[in-house]
C-alpha cells in the first residue's frame, strides 16, 4: 500500500506485480493465508527485486516481534477472517501507523501492569497456607507524590482482633507494615507501585501556598516546544465565479425548466437491499409531485379553520436513509411552498441518542408539522391511541404522509409564488455539537444557489452526466451534490442506501461500472469496506469515473483509504487524479475540494508532520521522528467565489503564521446565514473579522468559522489536520480525537475492536482535559486479550502522542449509541459515562500519570514555640479554648453523693426502701415484656450470683469474671452479682452461632486479655462455647470454668463485700475501636457513681421517670445506660435489644410511644434502620396508634462526629408522628471518659456551623456560610456534662489552642476512666492517655487524651448558669485519619462524596494501603453496571479532595463491616480486602 515507509518504495513495482501483492495482503487479513504461506508468496514475488533493497533499516523489514503472549504481530494488518456481515472496520488504518504503533510498542517491553480482577461466578479461594507473600520489606514508594520517602511504619495491630483466618500462625501474614497479607492482592498492589515507581515525565514546577486555598498547578510552557517562525498568512482568493455561463437564475427555475422540457430525463434512481433499481424519478415526476405537494401544504393543511402554514414556516423532513425519491419531492415542495424543510433523522425508539436534542431544535424552530412517507409512519413508535407517539422532549408534531394518494392535484391556473427569494432562509440543516446540543444551520436562497454554482464549477458538472451517491441525502455534501446541485444541472443520480452497502460493500462500485458513471461520491469507510470485498470482481471496470469525490477526506485515516483503493483499483481502471478529497463543515459548506489536472488542479500533495510540532498548533516536517507522525493529504483548492484564511482558535482572530495550524475561516456567498434563533453563537462563528497582528482587519466582508483545523501549504492547497470538535488540550498541548483514534485502532483492531468502533473525548476534571477512550470489544474476546490490548493502546498513545489516556474503557459489540449512519454517536456516549450508564466490561483508569496538576503536596512548616502561641492568642484576642458543664459542688447535698459512692449498697438501699420498684423492662420482637426486674428481684438474683460464684467457681475478691450474656435482664443480674463477692466485671458480646469463625476469637481474646478467672453465662453458650464448630475457631480446651447461671439454687451470701475505697476497681470496659484496636478500661466505684451522677443530672431522671433504651450493654454508654443508671436514680428502663428490630423495625419507637418515654437512647445503626426501614409507613404507624410526641430529647449515643444527614432525616420522617423538631441530638464519648456530652433536658438546642473541608487537612477551622463550596457541616454533640472541663490541645506541641481552633480534644473529670486495663499490642503509646498535661498555661491539672479532633467555639445563646454557651464540635477520630500528600483526611469526607457519585453506591469505606488509597464500594444495583462507579469514583475523589485513588473495589452490599455502634470497620475491612476475602465483584487498579 502506497504510503507504507517499506522496501518496496524503492523500486517502481509493475502493476500486476502491486496488485498480486494486494491480493495476498487481502488473503491474509481475511485469514485465507497463514502467514507463513502470506510471507513464501510475497518473497516469491518480490525476488526479482529484493537485492535492490537490502539497505533499508532491518526493523522495518523483518516483522517487529512484540514480547507478549504467543503473538507475533507484523507490520502487515491481521484480520480474523471475516463473518459474513460484521468483522468490517469502520475505518481503515495506514500501515505507516501500524507500523510506528509497533515499534512504539517495542520500547516498552511490555511493562506488567496489574491486571484488573473480575468476578467469576464462583472464585475458588486457596487456602492462606499456601500463600507466599510478596516481598515488601522495602520502604513502599510513596506514588501520591512521585518521591520515595520512608514510610512510617504502621502500628502493628493484632489481627485476631477482626478475626483471622484459620491457620494464622504469627509469621506468615505479616508484612513490614503489619498488615496480614495474601499474595493475591497485594502483589497486585506491589505491580502497581512497582508500576508508578517509574520516573514520571519530569515533574512540573509546582507552586504552593501553604494556605487554606490549594492552588492547582499551571503547567508552564515547556522552553523547548516548537514556536511558529513563518511569517503572517496572506488571505487565499478562490478563482472568480465564472460570469459567462448561462446559470438558472434560482434552483426552482431550473427544476420547472427540466421538468417541462425534459420531462422524461432522469433525476434520481432508488436502489433497494440487494441492489435493484427500484424506481427511477424523471424531472417531470419531480416537478408534478413538487407541485402537488406544494398546493396540498399551502391550502389543504388547516387548524380551526385557519391555514396551518404560512410562508416562511419550518417544516420537518422524517425519511428514511432507503427512501431519497420521496424526500427528493417533500424538499422540492416544501421550497415551491416557500416553506422550510428542516431534514431530521427517523426516531427508531422513544429514546434515541440525541433524540432528546433533536426535539429541542424543531420546538425551537416552531416546527409543527413533519413529512414522512407511509411506510415510516408505519413503523414509527405508537401511543395507545394509535396516533404516532410523542418522543421524548419533542414539540406536538402533526404527522403528514407524503405519498401521492394523500396529495391534491393543483388547479391548472396554480402556480406557485416562489420567486428568487435571495436572503430569506431556504433550508435549515441539523448539526450536533461537542457537547451533544443539536443546532440548526440556516442556509439562504442565495447561498444555496451559489453553493451549487461553485460545486458546478469546481467538479465540472455538465448536463445529464451521472453521479453516484452513497452519502446521507438529508444533509451536508450528500444534498449538496445528490440532491441540489443535481437538478441544477439535469444530472442523473443513483443513490445508494446505506442498508445495502452493508450487504454488499462492493455495490457502489459495480453502479458506477454499470452505469458508466462519471462521479462518485463516497466516504473513506466505503473505500475500505468495498477494498475488504472485492475479490473474485474480476469485471469491474471504474474507467467511466472523472471525480471520485471522498466526502471526508479530511479524516487522518482517509489518505490510507484512497493510497489502499488506488493501489487495488488502478488495475481496474481507475485513474489516480480522479481520488478528489474535499473538506466541508455544516457552517460553511464545502470549504475546498481537490480537482483533477484537466480542471486546472495542481499535483495533490503529501505532509509528513511531527506529531509534537502539531500539538502545540506548529507546523513541522518530520525527517528523524518515524514514530510520531501524521501523514495527510490536501483537500484540494478553495473554492470558486470564496475567499480562505487560517485564524488563531482562541481569542480575537488574529491571521495565523504560514506554519501555524488555526480554524479555517471562508468568506463567500455560499456559506450558512447563521444558527437558527441563536444570535450570539450566530455572531461569533458566522460574523468573524480576521486580523492581522497589527489589528487591521483583513476584508469588508465577515468570514464564517469552519470548525476545521488545518493550514494552506505550498500550491495553495488546503491542509485539514483535524477538527474543532474533536480538539482536546491537556495541559498546553492540543490533541486530536481523530488522531488518537487512528493510534488506538492501529493496535491489532481487526482481533480486538468490533467494527473499529472507538469513540475518543475529553471530560474535564480537575481543571483541565482528561482523554478518555471507549471502544467496542469483539464477543468472543478473553479478559487477558482485552487487558492486553488496553495496556498496549495506553503505551502506543503515550509514545506517539505524549499524552496519557484517563480512561479507557471497553464495552461488549453493539452497544455504544448509533449514530444515524451506523457510526458511534459521540456526545451520548460521553454523557452516559458521566453519568454512570455507560455499562463497560473493562475499564482501565490511568489518573497517576495523568493528573500532573494538584497542588503540591503540604510541607509541614516549623512548629511555632508555645510561648509566642500563647502571647499570639492573647494578642489575637482570643480566649483559649476551654469549657465545662456545670460545678457538680452547687447542684445537690454530698451526702447523698456520698452515700450513693457505691453501686451495690445504692441496690441493697433500693431493695430495702422500694422493694417493688420496677426498674427493667425488656422487650421482644413482638413488644411483649419477656422480663422485668424489681429493685427486690434484681437483689436476689445478684446475691445468688454471687453465691455460686464463691461456691462453684471458688473466686475470690478481686478476680475478674467474664459475663458473656445476650441482651437482658441475667446480664444485669450477674454485673451486681459479681460487685456483690467483690469480683470485677467485664461484658462480653456472645458470639454469633451462624458466624462463629469471627467472632468466637473476639470473645476468647477478651477472656484472655482480661485475665478472666471465670466466664458467667446461659447454659444455650455454654454449649455453643463448647461445641465442635467453636473448636475449629478457637481452643476449647484453654477456656476458665464457665459456670451457667439459669439454674442456680436459691441462697443468700453470708455477707456483701463492701470495697476498702472508692477508688477501687469496678469493672473493666472492653471495646474493639474501629481502627481494630481492642483497649480495656479500669472503671474505679468512685468513677462509676460520678458517671451516673451526671448522667442522673443532666438527664433530669427520677425514679417516676421511663426512658426507653435501644443500645448494645457491653461497653460504653450503652453499657452505663443499661446496666448503671436505673440503679443509680431510680428510674424505670425499658431495655430495646437493637437485634429486635431486624425482624421488627418499628419496635424500638413502638416502645417509646407505648411507654410515653420521654427520654431515649438509641445507636446509629437503629436510627439508620428505622429510617430505611419505616420511611413508607409513616401512615400505618399512625394508624397503629404511634405518637412521638412525649419525647422531650432522643439521643444518638456515638464516639464519632455527629452524622448530620442521618438524625435530619429521621427528625424530618417522624415528625408525622409528632416527634419534636428539636428533640433529636447526639452524645460524645470515648475510650477514656464514655459519656462527655450528652444534650440533656434543659440548656440551649445544639447549633450547626460549616466549616472549610479543605481547611480541615490543613488542621484548622475556617468557619464558612452556609452553601458555600467545599462547605462541611457540623453539629455540636450535646453539651457537656456536669463535671467534665474540655480543652482543645495541640496535637505536637501538647500547648492549649483558643476558640474555634482544631486541637485534640482533651478531658478532665470525676468520671473518666483511671487508665487502660490493657491495649492490646501497644502499652507503650497510651501511656500518656490518661495522665497528660499542658505543656504551658495550667500545667497542673491532670487531663485524659480522647484521641478525637475537634473544636470550641464560644456562641451567642446563654446555659442554664446564665453564662454563654461553649458549644463542643467533634470533627474525628485521629486514628481514623488517613494522612496524604501531607494533608490530613477524614475517611468519612472521601466517603460522602463517593456516595453521591452515583445512586447505585450504597455504602463506602476508605483506608490508605502503602500510600495507596483504597476506595471499597457497595453496589446497590446490577453486577454488570458495576465497572459504571471506577471513573465516577475516581473522578469525585480527585475533584473535591485533589486525592488519586489508588484501587477502587466493588463489592456486594453488606460487605463492609459494621460494629453495633453503626460505625465502619475500616481496618477490618482492609485486612479482609488483603487477604482477599471479600470476593469483591470488580477490582481496578488505577494506573
Amino acid at each position: 500500500m502506497a504510503d507504507r515507509e517499506c522496501p518496496l518504495e524503492a523500486v517502481p513495482l509493475p502493476a500486476e506485480v502491486r496488485e498480486s501483492l494486494a491480493e495476498l495482503e487481502l488473503e491474509l487479513s481475511e485469514g485465507d493465508i497463514t502467514q507463513k504461506g502470506y510471507e513464501k508468496k510475497r518473497a516469491k514475488l518480490l525476488a526479482r527485486y529484493i537485492p535492490l533493497i537490502q539497505g533499508v533499516d532491518p526493523s522495518l523489514q523483518a516483522e517487529n516481534r512484540i514480547p507478549g503472549p504467543s503473538q507475533t504481530t507484523t507490520t502487515v494488518p491481521k484480520q480474523q477472517k471475516p463473518r459474513p456481515t460484521n468483522s468490517r472496520d469502520e475505518r481503515f488504518r495506514s500501515d505507516v501507523h501500524t507500523e510506528a504503533v509497533q515499534a512504539a510498542l517495542a520500547k516498552y517491553k511490555e511493562r506488567k501492569m496489574p491486571m484488573p480482577s473480575k468476578r467469576r461466578s464462583v472464585l475458588v479461594h486457596s487456602s492462606v497456607e499456601t500463600y507466599t507473600p510478596p516481598d515488601l520489606h522495602s520502604a513502599p514508594p510513596d506514588v501520591t507524590t512521585g518521591l520515595v520517602e520512608h514510610s512510617h511504619c504502621e502500628r502493628p495491630q493484632l489481627a485476631s482482633v477482626r478475626g483471622v483466618p484459620r491457620g494464622y500462625s504469627g509469621s506468615i501474614l505479616e508484612t513490614a507494615g503489619g498488615v496480614p497479607v495474601n499474595s493475591r492482592v497485594s502483589s497486585k498492589i506491589q505491580q502497581l507501585l512497582n508500576t508508578l515507581k517509574r520516573p514520571k515525565r519530569p515533574p512540573l514546577k509546582e507552586f504552593f501556598v501553604d494556605d487554606f486555598e490549594e492552588l492547582l498547578e499551571v503547567q508552564q510552557p515547556d522552553p523547548n516546544q516548537p514556536k511558529p517562525e513563518g511569517s503572517q498568512m496572506v488571505v487565499l482568493k478562490g478563482e472568480p465565479l465564472a460570469l459567462g455561463t448561462p446559470w438558472p437564475p434560482s434552483l426552482l427555475a431550473a427544476l420547472q425548466q427540466w421538468g417541462t422540457t425534459q420531462p422524461k430525463a432522469p433525476c434520481l434512481t432508488a436502489l433497494d437491499t440487494t441492489g435493484k433499481a427500484v424506481y427511477t424519478l424523471t424531472y417531470g415526476k419531480l416537478w408534478s409531485r413538487s407541485l402537488k405537494l406544494a398546493y396540498t401544504l399551502l391550502n389543504k393543511l388547516t387548524s380551526k379553520n385557519e391555514p396551518l402554514l404560512k410562508p416562511g414556516d419550518r417544516v420537518a423532513l422524517v425519511f428514511p436513509n432507503s427512501d431519497p425519491v420521496m424526500f427528493m419531492v417533500a424538499f422540492y415542495g416544501c421550497l415551491l411552498a416557500e416553506l422550510v424543510p428542516v431534514p431530521i433523522e427517523v426516531p427508531l425508539t422513544r429514546k434515541d441518542a440525541g433524540s432528546q436534542q433533536v426535539g429541542f431544535l424543531l420546538g425551537s424552530c416552531g416546527v409543527t408539522l413533519a413529512l414522512t412517507t407511509d411506510a415510516c409512519q408505519k413503523g414509527l413508535p405508537k401511543a395507545q391511541t394509535g396516533e404516532v407517539a410523542t418522543f421524548k422532549g419533542w414539540p406536538p408534531l402533526a404527522w403528514l404522509v407524503v405519498d401521492g394518494k394523500h396529495l391534491t392535484k393543483p388547479p391548472k391556473d396554480w402556480h406557485p409564488l416562489a420567486q428568487d427569494m435571495g436572503a430569506e432562509t431556504a433550508y435549515i440543516e441539523y448539526k450536533t455539537s461537542k457537547e451533544g446540543s443539536t443546532v440548526g444551520v440556516t442556509v439562504s436562497h442565495a447561498s444555496l444557489l451559489a453553493q451549487c454554482r461553485a460545486l458546478t464549477q469546481a467538479c465540472g458538472y455538465s448536463e445529464a452526466e451521472t453521479l453516484t451517491n452513497v452519502l446521507d441525502f438529508k444533509r451536508d455534501a450528500g444534498l449538496w451534490h445528490g440532491v441540489l446541485t443535481s437538478v441544477m444541472n439535469r444530472m442523473h443520480v443513483i443513490s445508494i442506501p446505506y442498508a445495502l452497502m452493508k450487504v454488499n460493500p462492493l455495490s457502489w462500485i459495480q453502479k458506477v461500472c454499470s452505469y458508466k458513471a462519471r462521479a462518485a461520491l463516497v466516504k473513506s469507510r466505503d473505500m475500505h469496506w468495498s477494498l475488504l470485498a472485492q475479490r473474485g470482481q474480476r469485471d469491474v471496470s471504474l474507467s467511466s469515473l472523472r471525480m471520485l469525490i471522498v466526502a471526508d477526506g479530511a479524516n487522518p485515516w482517509s489518505i490510507s483509504s484512497c493510497d489502499a483503493f488506488l493501489n487495488v483499483f488502478q488495475s481496474r481502471g481507475l485513474r489516480p487524479e480522479v481520488i478528489c478529497p474535499c473538506a466541508s463543515s455544516p457552517e460553511a459548506l464545502t470549504v475546498a475540494i481537490r480537482r483533477p489536472p484537466d480542471l486546472g488542479g495542481p499535483p495533490p500533495r503529501k505532509a509528513v508532520l511531527s506529531m509534537n510540532g502539531l500539538s502545540y498548533g506548529v507546523i513541522r516536517v518530520d525527517t528523524e521522528e518515524k514514530l510520531s507522525v501524521l501523514t495527510v493529504q490536501d483537500v484540494g483548492q478553495v473554492m470558486p467565489g470564496a475567499n480562505v484564511c487560517v485564524v488563531k482558535v482562541e481569542g480575537t482572530p488574529y491571521l495565523c503564521k504560514t506554519d501555524e495550524v488555526g480554524e479555517i475561516c471562508v468568506n463567500s456567498s455560499a456559506t450558512g446565514a447563521g444558527y437558527y434563533g441563536l444570535l450570539g453563537i450566530t455572531k461569533n462563528i458566522f460574523e468573524t473579522i480576521p486580523v492581522t497582528a497589527g489589528g487591521v482587519p483583513v476584508s469588508d466582508g465577515p468570514f464564517t468559522r469552519t470548525g476545521l483545523l488545518g493550514f494552506v501549504g505550498p500550491d495553495n492547497l488546503v491542509f485539514v489536520v483535524g477538527k474543532l470538535d474533536g480538539l482536546m488540550v491537556v495541559g498546553v498541548r492540543r490533541h486530536n480525537a481523530d488522531d488518537i483514534v487512528a493510534t488506538a485502532l492501529a493496535v491489532e483492531p481487526m482481533k480486538f475492536v468490533y467494527r473499529g468502533r472507538i469513540a475518543v473525548f475529553s471530560v474535564t476534571v480537575l481543571h483541565d482535559d482528561r482523554i478518555v477512550l471507549v471502544a467496542e470489544q469483539r464477543p468472543d474476546a478473553s479478559e487477558e486479550d482485552s487487558f492486553q490490548w488496553m495496556s498496549r493502546v495506553l503505551q502506543a498513545i503515550d509514545s506517539i502522542h505524549q499524552v496519557g489516556v484517563y480512561c479507557l474503557a471497553l464495552v461488549p459489540a453493539n452497544t455504544l449509541p448509533k449514530a444515524p449512519l451506523g457510526g458511534i454517536h459521540i456526545s451520548e456516549t460521553k454523557q452516559r459515562f458521566l453519568e454512570g450508564m455507560l455499562h463497560p466490561c473493562n475499564v482501565l483508569m490511568c489518573p497517576h500519570t495523568c493528573v500532573t496538576n494538584l497542588p503540591k503536596p503540604r510541607q509541614k512548616q516549623p512548629e511555632v514555640g508555645p510561648a509566642s502561641m500563647i502571647v499570639g492568642n492573647l494578642v489575637a484576642g482570643k480566649r483559649i479554648a476551654q469549657a465545662s458543664g456545670r460545678e457538680l459542688a452547687h447542684l445537690e447535698d454530698s451526702d447523698q453523693a456520698r452515700k450513693f459512692l457505691f453501686l451495690p449498697d445504692v441496690l441493697q438501699w433500693r431493695a430495702h426502701t422500694t422493694p417493688d420498684h420496677p426498674l427493667f423492662l425488656l422487650l421482644n420482637a413482638k413488644g411483649t415484656v419477656t422480663s422485668t426486674a424489681t429493685c427486690i428481684q434484681l437483689h436476689k438474683k445478684a446475691e445468688r450470683v454471687a453465691a455460686a460464684l464463691m461456691e462453684k467457681a471458688r473466686v475470690s475478691a478481686g478476680d475478674h469474671v467474664a459475663l458473656v450474656y445476650p441482651p437482658g435482664v441475667d446480664l444485669i443480674a450477674a454485673f451486681y452479682g459479681c460487685l456483690y463477692c467483690g469480683c470485677v466485671p467485664v461484658t462480653v458480646r456472645p458470639p454469633h452461632p451462624q458466624n462463629l469463625a469471627t467472632t468466637l476469637p473476639t470473645v476468647k481474646m477478651i477472656v484472655e486479655v482480661s485475665k478472666s478467672a471465670c466466664v458467667l453465662t446461659t447454659q444455650a453458650i455454654m454449649r455453643l462455647l463448647k461445641s465442635k464448630e467453636a473448636a475449629a475457631a478457637v481452643d476449647v480446651r484453654t477456656w476458665p470454668t464457665i459456670l451457667d447461671t439459669d439454674d442456680i439454687p436459691k441462697k443468700k451470701v453470708a455477707s456483701i463485700f463492701r470495697p476498702p475505697s472508692p477508688d477501687v476497681l469496678a469493672y473493666l470496659d472492653f471495646s474493639v475501636s474501629t481502627t481494630g484496636i481492642l483497649a480495656g478500661v479500669k472503671m474505679s466505684h468512685a468513677a462509676t457513681s460520678a458517671l451516673c451522677r451526671s448522667i442522673k443530672l443532666q438527664c433530669e431522671l427520677y425514679p417516676s421517670r421511663q426512658i426507653a433504651i435501644c443500645l448494645d450493654p457491653y461497653c460504653g454508654l450503652g453499657f452505663a445506660l443499661w446496666c448503671l443508671c436505673s440503679v443509680y436514680s431510680g428510674h424505670q428502663s425499658v431495655l430495646v435489644p437493637p437485634l429486635e428490630l431486624e425482624s421488627n423495625v418499628s419496635l424500638w419507637l413502638s416502645a417509646v410511644s407505648q411507654y410515653k418515654a420521654r427520654v431515649t437512647f438509641c445507636s446509629y445503626s437503629v436510627m439508620e434502620m428505622c429510617t430505611k426501614g419505616l420511611g413508607a409507613q409513616t401512615g400505618v404507624l399512625r394508624m397503629k396508634g404511634v405518637n412521638l410526641s412525649c419525647v422531650r430529647t432522643c439521643m444518638v449515643v456515638a464516639e464519632e462526629r455527629p452524622r448530620i444527614a442521618l438524625t435530619q432525616s429521621f427528625s424530618k420522617l417522624f415528625k408525622d408522628l409528632g416527634l419534636p423538631a428539636r428533640a433529636v441530638s447526639t452524645t460524645f464519648g470515648c475510650r477514656v471518659n464514655v459519656a462527655i456530652c450528652l444534650q440533656g433536658t434543659a440548656g440551649p438546642d445544639p447549633t450547626t456551623v460549616y466549616v472549610d473541608m479543605r481547611a480541615l487537612r490543613h488542621d484548622r477551622v475556617r468557619l464558612v456560610e452556609r452553601g458555600s463550596p467545599h462547605s462541611l457541616p457540623l453539629t455540636e454533640s450535646g453539651k457537656i456534662l456536669p463535671g467534665v472541663k474540655v480543652i482543645i490541645a495541640h496535637t505536637e506541641t501538647k500547648g492549649p489552642l483558643g476558640d474555634s481552633h482544631l486541637g485534640e480534644i482533651w478531658v478532665s473529670s470525676p468520671h473518666n476512666a483511671t487508665g487502660y486495663y490493657t491495649v492490646y499490642g501497644e502499652e507503650s503509646l497510651h501511656a500518656d492517655h490518661f495522665s497528660a498535661r499542658l505543656s504551658f498555661g495550667d500545667t497542673q491539672t491532670i487531663w485524659a487524651r480522647t484521641g478525637y479532633l475537634g473544636f470550641l467555639r464560644r456562641t451567642e445563646l446563654t446555659d442554664a448558669s446564665g453564662e454563654r454557651h461553649d458549644a463542643l464540635y467533634v470533627v474525628g477520630s485521629l486514628d481514623e485519619t488517613l494522612e496524604l500528600r501531607g494533608m490530613r483526611y477524614h475517611p468519612i469526607d472521601i466517603e460522602t462524596s463517593v456516595i453521591r457519585a452515583h445512586r447505585s453506591i450504597a455504602e463506602c469505606a476508605v483506608f490508605t494501603w502503602t500510600n495507596l488509597l483504597v476506595v471499597v464500594v457497595e453496589l446497590d444495583g446490577l453486577e454488570q453496571d458495576a465497572l459504571d462507579l471506577v471513573a465516577l469514583v475516581t473522578n469525585v475523589v480527585l475533584e473535591e479532595h485533589h486525592l488519586v485513588v489508588g484501587v477502587v473495589v466493588i463489592v456486594d452490599p453488606g460487605v463492609i463491616p459494621i460494629n453495633s455502634r453503626g460505625e465502619k470497620q475500616r481496618m477490618h475491612l482492609r485486612d479482609g480486602f488483603l487477604a482477599d476475602q471479600l470476593d469483591p465483584i470488580y477490582v481496578a487498579y488505577n494506573m
